[in-house]
């Protein structure tokens, strides 16, 4: 399987760094070399440097660990990220982690991305190939675009290279003046991308279908979400993977249900991703010292359902349950690299808490650190069929059929088969099936944060108690209950420092 090489020195040299700020100081991420676009080589070299930047733990390279911003999980190593001061109501303006980091980690994106489209006419390669590249670099922007909406709401849109001074004169665009930007980036990916990647991990029209899809999902545009469900099952190229535990399993990488994901690999170049120091337990048999940053919480366990339907045995908790749950976590009794858990192998967190996360971990081989070569799902199969479930939901024009979309998860892979929901519910009573279904098949995979907020339903999660599996209290998520002011991170105050026209958040 070939991977996208997306960390190469000489991109490093070419695209020298982030800058200590993005309004600071312009991200020196112009390729300025005299004798740099003048071959396809080039060109790729230019386009990884693009794609690298999804890696970025402000981007997708925290993956899982996302969701210690919400009720599934909780952070240890609060320092890392701050994800845990997001999850607890917390987080200032004044904080770095991912507040800083996802600001200045997309716009070192997008900066690539505008030096490439105003470079890639240059190149001389026939037009097919740079329209082709062209539209991935588009495709790439509006991810980036994507992130910094849904994280922020409204910020600066620019699509040519600026200046430090214009940098340092922007202000924040209206939040619909950025989805609309979005979505013009993704219109021109997808005039262009194929609807095969010539490389695994590039982008493709499935991609470019997805990505949009998901922002008119975060946006609440229903005949929108159910247009683009449509148009991705017209390319009759994705499905569900039989197995749930397959999916996440390094033999079966890029697999039917894969619409797009970060590609990571092992080796000399070190492109493989920290999840093993970020999830996997210790494991000195083989060499694996992990820390588990973040680890999930008792309330998440106590949403997996029986398979039969049936009250969970207090005796015998992990007994008859959601086969998820055991795919998902690592819990007491549980065995993980042939050791039982908690006993014989053990994580920082998971002492604290007592379960640790088993999703984006490899059992089967020692791992070096900082190089797990196990890819990061971006976006799966999964989601077009819940993302049509909860348009036809919230339209209230199809709910039996919303119903089914349920039930093919819950029921059509082999080792995930728990009893079906009724067809006939309420429109209430469906939305609830829903958002329960979602919690549950994407947990740990970074995306309930983003869930919780566009539906608006942290007022009624927090407070929430972060128990841990032998019943202690470790902390109270939103202590003094959800404030409106959560639906997004703060502006910086070092970003509005140097930049007095940028507006914080309000709460702020």
């Amino acid at each position: 399987m070939r991977k996208i090489i997306a960390i190469l020195t000489a991109a490093l040299i070419c695209f020298s760094g982030c800058s200590k700020s993005f309004l600071d100081k312009q991200p020196d991420d112009r390729i300025t070399t005299g004798n740099f676009w003048q071959s396809e080589s080039d060109a790729l070299l230019a386009l990884y440097g693009v794609y690298n930047v999804l890696h970025e733990s402000g981007v997708y390279g925290y993956g899982g660990g996302f969701d210690a911003c919400s009720p599934n999980a909780y952070q240890w190593a609060h320092w890392e990220g701050m994800e845990q001061q997001v999850g607890n109501g917390s987080i200032s303006a004044n904080d770095g982690g991912i507040v800083i980091d996802r600001w200045k980690q997309c716009y070192t994106g997008i900066n690539r991305a505008n030096t490439f489209l105003e470079n890639i006419g240059k190149v001389p390669i026939d037009d097919a190939k740079k329209a082709q590249m062209a539209g991935e670099v588009y495709f790439l922007r509006g991810v980036f675009y994507a992130l910094l909406a849904n994280t922020y709401g409204g910020v600066p849109v620019f699509t040519k290279t600026i200046t430090a001074d214009e940098a340092r004169q922007l202000k924040r665009n209206t939040e619909e003046e950025t989805w609309a930007q979005v979505h013009s980036d993704y219109d021109e990916a997808i005039k262009a991308l194929p609807k095969d990647a010539p490389v695994a991990g590039r982008a493709s029209l499935g991609a470019a279908y997805a990505m949009k899809l998901r922002a008119y999902l975060y946006t609440a545009n229903w005949d929108k979400v159910l247009e683009y469900t449509g148009l991705i099952d017209g390319l009759g190229k994705y499905s569900l993977f039989p197995s749930y535990k397959g999916l996440f399993q390094l033999a079966n990488e890029n697999n039917a249900e894969v619409i797009f994901d970060v590609q990571y690999m092992d080796g000399p170049f070190e492109q493989g991703s920290y999840f093993d120091r970020h999830w996997q337990p210790q494991n000195m048999k083989y060499g694996i010292d992990g820390s588990n940053s973040v680890a999930p919480i008792q309330n998440l366990v106590d949403a997996y359902e029986t398979i039969d339907g049936s009250p969970v045995d207090k005796a015998n908790p992990y007994v008859n349950r959601d086969p998820r749950l055991d795919f998902t976590i690592l819990r007491p009794g549980a065995y993980f690299q042939g050791q039982l858990y908690p006993d014989q192998i053990k994580n920082h967190t998971g002492q604290k808490v007592g379960f640790s996360i088993r999703k984006y971990t490899i059992e089967t081989q020692q791992v070096v650190a900082g190089q797990e070569p196990l890819n990061y799902i971006v976006y799966r199969y999964a989601d077009v069929l819940l993302s049509k479930a909860e348009a036809l939901i919230q339209k209230g024009t199809d709910i039996p059929q919303a119903m089914q979309l349920i039930n093919q998860i819950r029921t059509s892979r082999t080792d995930v088969k728990i009893t079906a929901l009724p067809i006939s519910l309420s429109q209430p009573e469906a939305l609830k099936q829903l958002r329960h279904e979602r919690r549950i098949e994407f947990a740990l995979e970074g995306l309930y944060w983003d869930d919780v907020r566009r539906w608006g339903i942290g007022k009624n999660i927090y407070p929430l108690e972060v128990r841990g599996a032998d019943g202690s209290l470790i902390e109270t998520k939103f202590a003094n209950g959800y404030t409106e002011k959560s639906k997004y991170l703060p502006i910086n105050n070092n970003e509005r420092s140097i930049n007095t026209n940028l507006e914080q958040n309000p709460g702020y």
